[in-house]
């Protein structure tokens, strides 16, 4: 048997001091260094087998984080985890208390193509630190072939009903092929666009008008966010893509990352796949031309596997089955309590399929930093991540 932890995290905008990554936005080496202690203690916590890591602008930065997490490491252990002298140190407990280093473990990091290092124009990358052997590596971000999604014409209307094209998604998706125990799993981290409003800037003007909150426009704003929408459902799609070509092959897959949407959000729901109907038998076939052309029972059973096995499933969600838990968030803003951050798994570790391979045992929330930054009495959090990490506790069953 194989257990081993899965984490996503959102360090929010990790990069050295003295560098404004966004617009008038730096750390002082003073608040670097709050922010690495902070986040080398998160990893710490964490001690997880493999970490998805969102808005990384540099890899050293998080190459230190992880080194500072390790000495820390070595230093609990010392002083927690008793010597082979000592009598008592066979004990079951100390199994659990001690933390395991990275000093063997791999980091693939995933630059922004987008990224021209000018400062205040920063765009970040992400990466996946794992204990677990890497057998592939691939990054996607700008498409060799456009998306450009057709829309059909509505009915009684004549032309074209117009087309969404997208050539670049806004942060790279990285995947990973990892040797978990002797199973092959794919791994994928991946950030979509935020809900931030997407504002054009007018040739020959230095800023977008719908930036002007003195002259408030709340159509045009309304389109900034019809913008980001309509990209985070194209880089959901996108995702979907990739992640059906793993599943198809009956690969493994972990899919997580900050998708800046809830669970039931559309975005979300096209990265996990739909659900099949309960009975595909009452249902009118595509081809009917009577109201008796219906599914039969075997297109029923092939119509709901071909469902199944193209199907991501939310680890919270199994979580919230499993413990009766009611409530998980990963972030806090304006009043409103969400899971932006996701695991999914593939049915291979779901507890219904009687294949799996695996499942998941506990899932973990570490959300005690947040606080809502529209409350005045909330503390200053530029430092600390806006966004509460996430684990999934997973066991592999031995073949």
């Amino acid at each position: 048997m194989t257990q081993f932890t899965v984490a996503s995290f959102n360090v929010k905008n990790l990069i050295g001091p003295d560098q404004e990554y966004y617009k008038f936005q730096t750390y002082t080496p003073e608040e670097y260094a709050w922010k690495q202690d902070w986040l080398a203690d998160q990893v710490l916590t964490l001690n997880a087998d493999i970490v998805a890591f969102q808005e990384i602008f540099e890899e050293d930065a998080l190459r230190d984080t992880v080194s500072e997490a390790d000495d820390r490491a070595r230093e609990l252990n010392a002083a927690a985890i008793p010597d082979r002298s000592k009598r008592y140190s066979r004990k079951a407990i100390f199994r659990r208390l001690a933390v395991d280093t990275y000093d063997d473990a791999a980091l693939v990091f995933a630059p922004n193509v987008a990224d021209t290092h000018e400062p205040g124009k920063r765009r970040p990358g992400l990466a996946i630190l794992t204990r677990f052997p890497v057998l592939e590596t691939e990054i996607i971000q700008d498409l060799a072939v456009p998306l450009e999604i057709p829309f059909d014409a509505l009915r009684g209307s004549d032309g074209e009903a117009g087309f969404f094209r997208m050539q670049r998604v806004s942060r790279p998706i990285l995947k990973v092929r990892l040797k978990v125990g002797e199973q092959e799993i794919v791994v994928f981290n991946s950030h979509l666009k935020s809900k931030l409003g997407e504002f054009i800037t007018p040739e020959g003007t230095a800023f977008p008008p719908e930036n002007d909150l003195t002259q408030y426009d709340p159509v045009g704003r309304a389109l900034g966010s019809l913008r980001s929408g309509l990209r985070r459902m194209a880089e959901a799609w996108v995702l979907r893509r990739e992640i059906v070509k793993e599943l198809s092959k009956g690969t493994p897959v972990i899919a997580m990352g900050d998708y800046n949407d809830g669970e039931h959000a559309v975005s979300s729901e096209i990265i996990s796949g739909e659900a099949p109907f309960k009975d595909y038998r009452w249902l009118l076939r595509h081809d009917a031309e009577t109201s008796r052309d219906r599914y039969d029972a075997q297109q029923h059973e092939q119509i709901t596997e071909d469902i199944l096995k193209h199907q991501l499933h939310s680890a919270e969600k199994l979580f919230v089955r499993k413990s009766m838990r009611d409530m998980v968030y990963t972030t806090a803003f304006g009043g409103a309590f969400e899971s932006i951050d996701q695991i999914y798994l593939s049915r291979h570790f779901h507890p219904d399929y009687d294949k799996a391979i695996g499942e998941m045992e506990y899932f973990s929330v570490f959300n005690d930093h947040l606080t809502d930054g529209s409350h005045p009495e909330a503390p200053y959090n530029k430092l600390a991540s806006d966004h509460g990490q996430i684990m999934a506790h997973m066991k592999l069953f031995e073949a």
